[in-house]
């Protein structure tokens, strides 16, 4: 593998050859050491296994291990290896810096998203809220430099919250625990409002068969009154849960009238048996019928 990234780096120095440096044109990192061949393995030669191999090697080896760890957990996760990750991860995060504990934390959430571990995703939201609260997020600045899709941008705390916020919510949906998302969306929303969280509250609405408020709620992004309507993915889903919102009302007020109808039936029906009932004489035993004939004398 040495072999492979020195002739690539000959072949991008080549005399009269205008091709960027070897590490720009690939993006790895510049050097030989052990995360440099990792990330070559991983970005160039398009080799998972052979990557996590190397960063396990500049783990152990103390080579940027910040990165190391995060980058082999999140290689992991496309492996399906998620779990090997979380123990990665809970096991060699003491070596990495005050400032990647953030970042790890925000990859512990994802793997445990993809292994079903609802109850551990909401407990480290809660922690990362609480640390927002008490200011100690984004290592006490007010915004930090996040990166998708190789776009580097700037996210706040507002926007950070809202964010947790709405992970969170999902979260709870995935509990059945409709209640306690739908307070967490609300606030989501208070803080900075979009679309795709307006979606998940709607939906959160309907679970919990408030279709008049669900229908308030989709209404806002199908007619563009919220940040975030102007997307098609969205607007698609907001009209497609408006659609099952109809379908459930109209399937609800179809068995409450179905439910009426037999009622009424019902009623109607023990009328007539105890109407049908009131013309027939006694069908007492005949041995009271003969007696009855004495009755008089009898109390004489």
């Amino acid at each position: 593998m040495q072999g492979g990234i020195e002739n690539i780096r000959k072949m991008s120095s080549r005399k009269g050859d205008k091709k960027e440096p070897f590490h720009v044109t690939y993006k790895v990192p510049s050097g030989d050491s052990p995360y440099v061949r990792a990330k070559y393995a991983q970005l160039v030669l398009k080799d998972p296994e052979a990557a996590i191999v190397l960063f396990w090697k500049a783990i152990n080896e103390g080579d940027r291990v910040d990165s190391a760890l995060k980058d082999m957990a999140v290689v992991m996760k496309q492996q399906d290896r998620a779990e090997e990750a979380i123990e990665a991860i809970k096991s060699f995060r003491y070596r990495c810096s005050k400032q990647a504990q953030e970042s790890l934390d925000n990859v512990l959430i994802d793997l445990y998203k993809k292994c079903g571990r609802v109850d551990e995703q909401i407990e480290l939201l809660k922690q990362k809220l609480r640390m927002i609260y008490q200011g100690e997020a984004f290592n006490g600045k007010p915004t930090k430099t996040a990166r998708s899709h190789g776009r580097k941008f700037q996210v706040s705390i507002k926007q950070e919250t809202s964010r947790i916020l709405g992970n969170l919510g999902w979260a709870y949906m995935q509990q059945k625990n409709y209640v306690a998302a739908e307070v967490v969306y609300r606030k989501a929303q208070l803080i900075e409002p979009d679309a795709n969280k307006a979606c998940n509250l709607g939906l959160c609405l309907i679970k919990q068969a408030r279709y008049d408020e669900a229908r308030s709620v989709l209404e806002d992004v199908l007619q563009c009154r919220i940040t975030g309507s102007d997307d098609s993915k969205s607007r698609n889903r907001a009209d497609e849960l408006l659609n099952e919102l109809e379908s459930l009302q109209s399937a609800e007020f179809l068995s409450t009238r179905l439910a009426q109808n037999l009622e009424e039936i019902f009623t109607e029906g023990l009328d007539q048996i105890f109407g049908d009932w009131t013309p027939f004489r006694s069908k007492r035993l005949p041995i009271f019928e003969e007696l009855s004939q004495f009755r008089d004398q009898i109390a004489c």
